[in-house]
């Protein structure tokens, strides 16, 4: 386990070192993304600008999130509206591998074009550990590129500062807490609500999932109130099978979801989360009746391993 205060003060240092001009730090809004961002900004200060895109791919209320913790850093930020042309990259793709590496370029256009605007030379991005062990390279096999690494472009115009690459999951977290950062922030994977969408993504889909996601997020928050008994991790996956329901005395063919809840320390390895059935009965009903086009809920009882947390 790393010493905070020490990993702080070294993680600024390689900071100033390497970035001898200026720099892009791309902030998903994610715990690691964001620990970067007040490194770097305590680090270099303006000389970095943080970028928070918006890929039409959110979780509800995440752009405002963002751009509070932002401003509370007094971070040099600026938020882009890319929903379009994410969407429209990924109509048609329904390989999981495809959809991430097609975000992960489509993210470094997107902060390639930032970049020469705001004259950076340098891109910061908050790869940890597990990000680069599972997506492969060398002896290691592919276990899911993830779209800070498999995405990247072999000839990319910008150079790579990723000082948070040795950490694990628990280590991010730790360190957050150490600078005042909030740590009740659910996990949630770079190329956004595309990887919980099996099969192709669309807006109708991810407007869907949105809502349930929200749903899922609030009910497991106000279940588990004593966070130390919350669950890691808990979301919704939006499936690519519909079937048949009521609603009312009419019959329905809508989609189905799947509710993942997982406990674990460091994201390599976890088990799932045992909730009672109440709650999922409660979270169920709440879940189709709330949001018009779902009408099955299913919950997944797989550890990691063989499964992935993520399911792509």
């Amino acid at each position: 386990m790393v010493n905070a205060k020490t990993f702080v003060e070294e993680a600024m240092d390689e900071i100033r070192s390497k970035l001898v001009d200026r720099g892009i730090l791309a902030c998903s809004g994610g715990q690691d993304s964001t620990l970067l961002a007040v490194l770097a900004s305590k680090a270099a200060g303006d000389r970095v600008l943080t970028v928070f895109v918006d890929t039409g791919l959110l979780r509800k209320g995440e752009r405002e999130r963002v751009e509070t913790v932002f401003r509370k850093f007094s971070l040099n930020y600026h938020i882009i509206d890319a929903s379009e042309r994410f969407l429209s990259a990924l109509k048609g793709i329904t390989d999981p591998e495809e959809k991430r590496k097609i975000i992960g370029k489509v993210f470094i256009e997107v902060f390639d074009e930032e970049a020469k605007k705001y004259g950076a030379r340098f891109l910061l991005q908050g790869t940890i550990a597990p990000d680069w062990i599972e997506s492969g390279g060398s002896v290691r096999e592919v276990i899911k590129s993830h779209h800070n690494v498999g995405g990247l472009p072999d000839k990319m115009n910008l150079k790579l500062i990723e000082p948070l690459r040795e950490l694990y999951k628990d280590e991010i977290r730790d360190i957050s807490r150490y600078l005042g950062l909030d740590t009740d922030i659910q996990p949630f994977p770079g190329p956004g609500l595309a990887v919980r969408i099996i099969g192709e993504v669309n807006r109708e889909k991810a407007d869907l999932l949105r809502e349930v996601t929200e749903i899922v997020e609030r009910g497991v928050r106000e279940e588990y109130a004593d966070t130390s008994r919350r669950p890691w991790q808990y979301f919704a996956v939006l499936l690519p099978v519909h079937s048949t329901g009521i609603h009312g005395d009419k019959r329905t063919y809508g989609f189905t979801v799947a509710i993942r809840m997982i406990d674990t320390d460091d994201a390599m390895s976890g088990t799932f989360t045992r909730p009672s059935w109440d709650f999922m009965d409660r979270l169920s009903t709440e879940i189709t009746n709330e949001v018009k086009g779902i009408n099955r809920v299913v919950y997944d009882v797989t550890n990691k391993p063989p499964a992935t947390i993520e399911w792509e």
